[in-house]
């Protein structure tokens, strides 16, 4: 009897710490890239849509809970998520307005002006964005929350965006032709959380659309590290040398 007791208790404490890694193991990559960012003051090796990307995943997974609901430490992961990205993006456009050479004009959401989508300079336009993207996507959902697959399509939609997440940053390395600015300790964390994850999902019987998406997302992950070592002769070549007097 004790020892069942003794098992139980362990199976619970588990639990509690796999669900609060889940909760909180999303942000905690962020961290290096944020202080990086902060401490250099330059926003050039982070890509914005990672935010984006972020953004509209845990936005629609908020919204998926609603249709199917899942396991609460999901939820406020993506609660905590778009908490977290939303400083992020503050920072970043900080950054890029206090250290703007030239005087350019305003770009506001508000002028629906494609070519500037998600490159405004004013935090408050990333804001009322997401505010408008949530207001429609919710009257969507409440008035087809009966119709099941387009309930799981809004799961597949959310898991998918998410999954693409590193998209953007590898991208934008492929595009630079190296990972100066990125900080390899997120991209390291990044597939460390998303393996561990992808097992809690599988574990937890989630969502097929879960673990499917936490498998991709790994692959992504995998590419982006590839490319750390692909262009770390780039960084060395790019980096000043100290002169020798």
């Amino acid at each position: 009897m004790l020892e069942t007791c003794e098992k139980i208790t362990l199976e619970n404490l588990a639990g509690w710490l796999a669900s609060t890694a889940m909760i909180f193991g999303g942000v905690v990559p962020f961290i290096p890239q944020y202080r990086e960012i902060k401490r250099k003051e330059d926003t050039e090796g982070f890509s914005l849509y990672v935010c984006l990307a972020l953004l509209i995943a845990n936005t629609l997974r908020i919204l998926f809970w609603f249709g199917r609901h899942f396991e609460i430490p999901l939820l406020l992961q993506s609660i905590l998520m778009i908490i977290a990205m939303f400083f992020m993006i503050r920072l970043c456009v900080n950054i890029r307005n206090k250290h703007q050479i030239t005087k350019q004009k305003a770009r506001v959401f508000k002028d629906c002006n494609a070519k500037f989508f998600w490159k405004w300079t004013d935090f408050q336009s990333y804001v009322g964005f997401m505010l408008l993207f949530t207001i429609v996507g919710a009257v969507v959902m409440y008035l087809l929350i009966d119709v099941q697959i387009f309930v799981e399509i809004i799961g597949l939609l959310a898991l998918l965006t998410e999954a693409m997440l590193g998209l953007p940053q590898f991208i934008r390395n492929f595009t630079n032709k190296s990972t100066e600015g990125m900080s390899i300790a997120m991209v390291a964390m990044w597939t460390l959380g998303d393996t561990f994850k992808t097992c809690y999902f599988v574990q937890r019987h989630a969502p097929l659309q879960f673990g499917v998406c936490g498998g991709l997302q790994i692959l992504i992950d995998l590419a982006i590290l590839f490319q750390v070592w692909f262009y770390r002769n780039n960084i060395l070549i790019m980096r000043p040398t100290a002169r020798v007097d």
